[in-house]
């Protein structure tokens, strides 16, 4: 996804602390602390600092905004290599955790108390080798439908349970001159959502897909339930749902669409709806979520994002402090700090932290699926196998130049070549 620039003056606000970390003279520990450089994550650092500090004046927080995405990664992978990593780093949970080596590089958390607060559905993101190593340092997203209700309650819809109820209302918005489904693939990234956020549904469907996808026992081209998000991205652009200009609309664009409803639908993260409070108020309560509809109601549920984690060097001379550290952000007090920056997209995986009153209606409808304990992590939480072409080819079958099982074939090669570079077992 794409990250916002940062000015270095946001950054210098954080702390008036020298570099790297170490103790002085008066007792004051300074913990180095190692983020992304989008926004969002600047400014939940901010919060946790500022909140944290004021708490313990003796520990102040360095921080060191690197680059995102893939620059981002392979910097966070040989600071680890090399001994070189801040003390406390802000890093993704699930399969993307397993690169980075973490019995080696990483303090292992189980069973302290750091992670009392903790929801224990989400320790298994953080988890490799039977060993936990983070804590969550943000809020959950939904990944599934964004839906403006204005134009729900001027049509007299409500939020579908089945795809076929889906479709209905889709052939009920079209028919009251409103786009549709939303399909923004200028962002080539926007293409995979309609897939990805239909994991729910695979699982539901084939409860151990996860663990045989990562064995090489199944693919998703011979799983009716996996292939069933190219489906949806095929239907969609053949009913005419999509907007014009599909190819060439942005992100930005996409959720501008939604939120003065002009389109009714949008498959999106929650996570995407905060930053443009800003320019449109009206977004807090005016978009709401739902999960990708499968075929049976009484199983209806959503895709969870898992919050980034934050971790521990091994490689820390500071490692008490560090934890306490953690612990405040895995907390009420720390989620609270958080509230205060940035709305959540989503509730806090952390026991006793709720979401404000005025929280985000996305945030208020994903908390409705995690209640009635009708969600899943994202398959890349679960499996360490995720192929780097699948947004080229969901954008030609949601374009029609493509059938469905045939992109479904092409992923599952493209998955191949992945799952080989990583060495699992199970794939030749």
């Amino acid at each position: 996804m794409p990250r916002a620039a940062v000015a270095a003056l946001t950054v210098v606000a954080l702390t008036a602390c020298g570099s790297g970390s170490g103790s002085s003279s008066d007792g004051t520990v300074t913990l180095s602390f190692l983020m992304g450089n989008d926004q969002s994550t600047v400014d939940t650092t901010k919060a946790l600092a500022n909140a944290f500090t004021q708490a313990n004046p003796k520990i102040k927080i360095k921080p060191e905004v690197i680059a995102g995405g893939s620059e981002g990664d392979n910097i966070v992978k040989t600071r680890l290599s090399t001994g070189d990593m801040a003390d406390v780093f802000w890093y993704n949970p699930g399969s993307l955790l397993q690169a980075l080596n973490p019995g080696q590089t990483m303090v292992d958390l189980t069973g302290d108390p750091v992670l009392k607060n903790v929801k224990k559905d989400y320790l298994p993101v953080v988890t490799q080798g039977g060993k936990v190593y983070g804590v969550p340092a943000a809020a959950a997203a939904g990944g599934g439908i964004l839906y403006n209700r204005k134009v729900y309650e001027r049509l007299g819809l409500k939020p579908p349970t089945t795809w076929a109820e889906f479709m209905a209302n889709n052939d009920k918005v079209k028919a009251a001159g409103v786009t549709p489904v939303i399909t923004t693939f200028k962002d080539t990234w926007t293409s995979q959502v309609m897939v990805l956020a239909d994991y729910y549904n695979v699982q539901a469907a084939v409860p151990t897909f996860a663990q045989d996808y990562t064995a090489g026992k199944t693919k998703f081209a011979t799983t009716p339930a996996a292939v069933a998000g190219f489906q949806h991205l095929a239907e969609i652009h053949a009913k005419g749902y999509m907007n014009k200009g599909f190819g060439s609309a942005t992100n930005e664009q996409g959720l501008k669409m939604l939120i003065e409803g002009k389109g009714a639908h949008y498959a999106m993260l929650s996570l995407t709806l905060p930053p443009q409070l800003a320019s449109y108020p009206q977004a807090a309560t005016d978009v709401g979520f739902f999960g990708i509809p499968g075929n049976d109601p009484a199983k209806h549920g959503a895709t969870v994002w898992e919050p980034p984690a934050l971790y521990i060097a091994k490689t820390t001379k500071h490692l008490d402090e560090a934890k306490k550290f953690l612990a405040f952000v895995a907390s009420p007090a720390g989620t609270a700090a958080v509230t205060k920056a940035v709305p959540p997209s989503g509730p806090y995986r952390v026991e006793g932290a709720t979401l404000p009153a005025n929280a985000l209606q996305v945030a208020k409808d994903l908390q409705a699926y995690l209640d009635r304990r009708a969600t899943t992590p994202a398959l890349e939480f679960l499996s360490p196998v995720k192929g780097p072409s699948l947004e080229q080819i969901t954008v030609a079958v949601g374009s029609g130049l493509t059938q469905p099982v045939d992109g479904a074939a092409q992923y599952d090669k493209d998955v191949a070549k992945q799952a080989k570079q990583l060495g699992l077992p199970g794939w030749g």
